[in-house]
């Protein structure tokens, strides 16, 4: 019987397809490069065709297994000490082969921006870092951004293993990487970090739904996201509410006959202006919209030639600049601070013509006082800092506000953020979990508390380890520096963190002395990782060390004094200054609060105000930026706030 070439075309087109669909699968996580748990069981898992046979041999040991009827398996290996680098085989009717293995301790760090921000943000204060990392053992694992408002998934897109050497340390968490550094530096055992952190989003995000089963409206919202009619309907009204109300103004400089960047417009009637500084300090009132920055700048003939770069603080919002008529760079939101290249052959002896595009969505626009503005090629700086002119190009119309919600940002809603970047390496052992976030939750910092210990609980049980140690951040300093006794929402929720500690083997390092007032993503982050590695050589090593600094532990009233009592002082409670202890704040019943006097007395701190007979509430550091909060313990950490209320 002949078979026509069709039938025969079809046959080998189904066998292919049966053969492509046996391949032997492994999840991205599992891949060159990696490091296992040392001194645990190891487990290595993937899909493949039911019934499929699959060996996977490694560090001289070998296991077999079948896939499930689902198409799901995974091996074992017995615990391994640390060392490598190993290879990996992993045969089915395909074969893989991972090289480059290291067995040693593995840390989960996760939250927002400020567990992001990679050392190449950060690269001008820590170039010699930088250009001096040189760790082989050290690896980094980004996780891709993306979100699954369904279920857990199985596998995630993208990502690979990068090591702790030149430039390639540059893609590093700059505190996980700090962090890595110093517990590598005296244990000397590779180090593996999965970074798992997205910026501007909330812990709820972090959580899975089975965390939430003592929330219930959080599940009838996860339930409800799940609808895809309801998500397609929103999107769709919006996209109705848009075509109905269409933005109606636009910019003057773009639409000029002559754009106002380029190097043969001539300005009229442009007014003067500071950098920094927000417009609506100068003299522009209320203003969402664009405003076009101007300014000409001279250029000695030494800095021509050369590779150039402009330093442009922070700007809020957005930002495009422009260098004798030539795009040089965009940035579409506030928080990055602007350090652009400029190559060799755009600037030019005498006069250069600098313009920024500056657009604000809302609150105060313009450029953040106490950042760094100027330029530099070679050895040359020129400042860029003083009077320039400006012109308003769009003022933004305010839109109506829609009758309905707007479509959901999925990566900011329950669960959605675990069930794409946590839950698909649930199989895998760590060391221990760092978490660094609580930006986004800081206006309803009441409820943090309860989220934060479910997050710690739910963790623990989906990685099948009920007492991992758990590592936290508090937030530091941040905003205007308050003078007065104020309320706080930072403070509140600086003290709702403390809830963490309720949680057995949990540590949180205290960071009130690290921020900057005009930051929400300060630079220093060498000194966040070493406090949390300080915080893993106590719970995750075993060693005893100072790792936190003190935090409120009682109080008792005497007289018209509050004497306060801590733990964690290390060898003895200090001022950092060796002035008086500074930033205690005091109340009696009606809770009017007003600076105390304070002294160290038997490594207790006692606090009055001759004013207030009767105290009853004591306060330290109750600020969203204190002054001076000034009390340390003897190894240098610096005491938690707090309020005794």
């Amino acid at each position: 019987m002949k078979i026509s070439k069709t039938i025969l075309l079809v046959l080998l087109l189904v066998s292919a397809i049966e053969v492509c669909q046996a391949q032997v699968k492994l999840p991205q996580i599992i891949r060159d490069s990696m490091v296992l748990q040392r001194n645990n069981t190891i487990r290595i898992w993937g899909w493949a065709n039911q019934g499929e046979e699959i060996s996977v041999k490694f560090n001289g040991k070998t296991r077999s297994t079948v896939a499930s009827s689902k198409g799901d398996w995974q091996v074992d290996f017995p615990k391994m000490k640390a060392g490598g680098p190993y290879k990996m085989v992993i045969k089915a009717s395909n074969e893989i082969t991972l090289d480059n293995i290291l067995i040693g301790d593995i840390w989960l760090c996760a939250g927002q921006s400020n567990m992001v921000h990679q050392l190449d943000i950060h690269d001008v204060t820590y170039a010699d870092e930088i250009k001096n990392a040189n760790y082989y053992e050290i690896r980094h694992f980004k996780i891709p951004t993306q979100t699954n408002l369904n279920a857990p998934a199985k596998d995630f897109e993208g990502g690979a293993w990068n090591k702790a050497v030149s430039e390639e340390v540059r893609s590093f968490s700059a505190v996980a990487y700090f962090f890595a550094k110093k517990i590598y530096e005296k244990n000397k055992v590779p180090i593996g970090l999965i970074n798992a952190s997205v910026g501007g989003t909330p812990i709820e995000s972090w959580i899975s739904e089975e965390g939430f089963k003592e929330f219930p409206d959080v599940l009838k919202t996860i339930d409800r996201n799940k609808d895809t009619t309801f998500l397609n309907d929103l999107i769709r009204k919006n996209k109705e509410f848009e075509t109905q109300h269409p933005k109606t103004t636009i910019d003057k400089g773009i639409a000029a006959p002559v754009k106002w960047y380029e190097s043969d417009f001539i300005p009229k009637n442009w007014r003067s202006i500071n950098i920094p500084g927000y417009w609506e300090d100068q003299g522009i009132r209320n203003l969402d919209g664009t405003v076009w920055y101007r300014k000409e700048i001279d250029i000695p003939a030494t800095m021509v030639g050369k590779q150039a770069k402009v330093f442009l603080g922070r700007i809020i919002d957005a930002n495009t600049l422009y260098i004798n008529g030539k795009k040089i760079a965009e940035t579409t939101y506030q928080y990055p601070q602007r350090r652009y290249p400029i190559a060799s052959d755009v600037l030019k002896p005498g006069k250069n013509t600098f313009v920024i595009k500056v657009t604000n969505y809302n609150n105060k626009g313009g450029f953040v006082p106490d950042k760094p503005y100027y330029l530099f090629a070679g050895n040359d700086t020129v400042d860029l800092k003083g009077t320039w002119h400006y012109k308003v190009g769009e003022v933004f119309e305010p839109k109506p506000i829609p009758s309905f919600d707007s479509p959901i940002n999925t990566q900011n809603q329950p669960a959605a953020l675990y069930n794409a970047m946590i839950a698909p390496y649930t199989q895998l052992t760590f060391k221990g979990l760092l978490w660094y976030q609580g930006e986004s939750n800081t206006g309803e910092p009441e409820k943090y508390g309860a989220f934060q210990e479910t997050l710690i609980k739910d963790w623990r049980k989906q990685f099948q380890q009920p007492n991992i140690p758990f590592i936290y951040a508090q937030l530091p300093n941040f905003m205007d520096v308050n003078y007065t006794p104020e309320e706080s929402k930072w403070a509140e929720f600086r003290a709702a963190q403390m809830h963490g500690l309720h949680q057995p083997n949990t540590a949180m390092t205290i960071n009130i002395d690290l921020g900057e007032w005009n930051d929400i993503h300060p630079d220093n982050k060498k000194d966040v990782g070493e406090r949390m590695a300080l915080a893993a050589f106590r719970l995750a090593y075993n060693e005893d060390v100072v790792y936190s600094g003190p935090l409120y532990k009682s109080h008792t009233i005497k007289g018209n004094k509050i004497i306060i009592s801590f733990s964690h002082i290390g060898s003895a409670l200090i001022t950092k200054d060796n002035l008086a202890p500074h930033h205690f704040a005091i109340a009696g019943s009606d809770k009017k609060w007003v600076w105390a006097d304070a002294k160290i007395e038997d490594n207790k701190v006692v606090i009055w105000n001759e004013n207030i007979p009767n105290p009853k509430y004591a306060r330290y550091a109750w600020a969203d930026n204190p002054d001076n909060p000034n009390l340390y313990n003897k190894e240098g950490l610096p005491a938690s706030p707090f309020t005794t209320e």
